[in-house]
C-alpha cells in the first residue's frame, strides 16, 4: 500500500499510486440564457447571457489567483459550457485550441463516462472539465462514494477533485468554491 501525498494512509480498498495522481477541476458553465426565454435557441445552442460573461469571468480571475494553470481542458460540446471554457482560458492565458469537446461532459452523459474518458489523460496532474448540472455534481458523489450527490455546483462554480483511481474511481474532494468566493478571491 503506498502512502499519499499528504502522509496519510489509503483505505485498503484503495491502493492509491503516488504517480497516477490527477487534480480535476469542474468547472459548471455561466449564466445562459434562460430555456423559457422567447428567444432562447434549442438546448445545445443556448448561449451565457452578458451577467454570465461577466461573472464567469470575475470567477475564472478567481481561479488565476488560486494559480491555477491545468494541463488538459475538457469541455461538453454545449455552447454555453465552451464559452464559459474559452473566457477561462482567456483569463488564465491558456491556447483556446488546447480544449477538447467531449460528450461524457454532456448534462444527459452518466458520470461513469466521464471516469473512463479522463484514463485517457491518466498521466496529466491537472485536467479542468466544463460541464453541467446535475451531471457534474453526480460525477462528484461517485467519484467520493457518496450514496447520493452531496454537492451543488452554483454557475460558473468550481470543485477540486485529487483522483486516485480513475478504475475503480476514487477521489478526495479537495474544496468547492461558489462563484461569489472565486470573485472575492480576485480581488
Amino acid at each position: 500500500m503506498t502512502p499519499s501525498l499528504n502522509k496519510r494512509t489509503p483505505p485498503d480498498d484503495l491502493d492509491l499510486d503516488i504517480s497516477s495522481m490527477m487534480r480535476v477541476y469542474l468547472m459548471r458553465h455561466g449564466i445562459a440564457i434562460d430555456r423559457g426565454d422567447p428567444d432562447s435557441p434549442p438546448e445545445a445552442e443556448r448561449y451565457l447571457t452578458p451577467k454570465g460573461i461577466e461573472r464567469t469571468r470575475a470567477a475564472a480571475y478567481g481561479l488565476r489567483a488560486l494559480k491555477i494553470r491545468p494541463k488538459t481542458l475538457l469541455t461538453s460540446p454545449l455552447v454555453r459550457a465552451v464559452q464559459t471554457a474559452e473566457i477561462v482560458c482567456d483569463v488564465l492565458n491558456l491556447d483556446p485550441k488546447r480544449l477538447k469537446a467531449m460528450d461524457a461532459l454532456k448534462p444527459e452523459s452518466k458520470p461513469a463516462r466521464l471516469a473512463e474518458e479522463l484514463s485517457q489523460f491518466a498521466d496529466d496532474q491537472d485536467v479542468m472539465c466544463f460541464g453541467h448540472a446535475p451531471q457534474l455534481d453526480d460525477f462528484i458523489a461517485l467519484a467520493v462514494r457518496a450514496p447520493a450527490p452531496c454537492t451543488e455546483l452554483r454557475k460558473a462554480g468550481v470543485a477540486c477533485l485529487e483522483i486516485g483511481s480513475l478504475s475503480p474511481l476514487r477521489a478526495s474532494l479537495l474544496w468547492l468554491a461558489t462563484p461569489r468566493l472565486l470573485r472575492r478571491l480576485a480581488g
